[in-house]
């Protein structure tokens, strides 16, 4: 029986259950895919990360729902970087993952003890708001935009916390113009103490909804530094948990920033 190193953390979250669930896997070199998949299924939060050396402060980095691999993860990727930092003994300034789909993304632990995450910043274009999606959120959203995801723009952030998806619904409205609706972020400007509130489905992902997702921030942050002129800090609503994430857009990247906290630390056993 293989025994591998095994962590539970709370990514974009000050304390234990706030934010975002991940697992992260450190390993020596990546198992077959369909047994990624299978310990992914077996852990049961949104994402597990498996890492694996490939140099000075360099990691190859893997994401993988219950249900799939996903081209890009940030709260995942934020729990990595802290699990290298607070419990595999790195003790330089940055950390470089090296991802199949995203590049390199490198993580850095700032003075106040967050970690700084540089991602790419996705391409966007204005799409149409129909009546399907509509109805899928219960809501008419004021517009949408396509990118990695489909993100419906709402004028309140109580629009947003209030909202009675369907997420069956959200599940079944397929792809358009190469944005796949099966996964859906909703946002507002404003909200308590905060510049932008929103929440997240991703059923397509086999995640009805996320509690912080990174990934769609960097849409978040396509979206509106540009129109608010600064950096924003940001508010994922999701039911019970919430999650605080800085984002900043500089130039074709976005700045990612938030705290990690782990809860489980033990083997996984094969």
């Amino acid at each position: 029986m293989t025994a591998l190193p095994f962590f539970q953390i709370d990514a974009f979250a000050s304390k234990p259950f706030e934010g975002n669930q991940a697992c992260v896997m450190p390993m020596d070199a990546f198992l077959p895919d369909a047994t990624l998949l299978k310990i992914a299924a077996e852990n049961n939060v949104a994402e597990t990360a498996f890492i694996v050396p490939a140099g000075d402060g360099v990691w190859k980095l893997r994401w993988f729902t219950p249900a799939l691999e996903v081209p890009l993860c940030g709260h995942a990727t934020l729990a990595s970087a802290h699990v290298l930092f607070s419990h595999q003994g790195f003790s330089g300034e940055e950390i470089a993952f090296d991802t199949v789909k995203s590049g390199r993304l490198t993580v850095k632990r700032m003075p106040d003890g967050r970690y700084e995450m540089d991602f790419p910043a996705p391409e966007l274009h204005r799409m149409d708001v129909t009546e399907d999606v509509a109805t899928a959120l219960g809501a008419w959203p004021l517009e949408a935009w396509g990118g990695p995801f489909y993100a419906a723009v709402f004028g309140d952030p109580e629009d947003i916390i209030g909202m009675q998806a369907d997420i069956d619904q959200i599940a079944r409205l397929g792809v358009m113009k190469d944005v796949d609706r099966g996964n859906l972020g909703v946002l507002a400007p404003g909200g308590d103490g905060v510049d932008v509130t929103s929440r997240f489905f991703a059923p397509a992902s086999g995640i009805p909804e996320d509690p912080a997702t990174g990934s769609w921030h960097c849409m978040v942050a396509a979206i509106m530094c540009a129109r608010l002129k600064k950096p924003l800090d940001c508010y994922q609503a999701y039911p019970g948990r919430g999650a605080k994430i800085g984002v900043e857009l500089v130039g074709d990247r976005v700045k990612l920033r938030g705290q990690a906290v782990t809860v489980i630390e033990g083997k996984f056993s094969l």
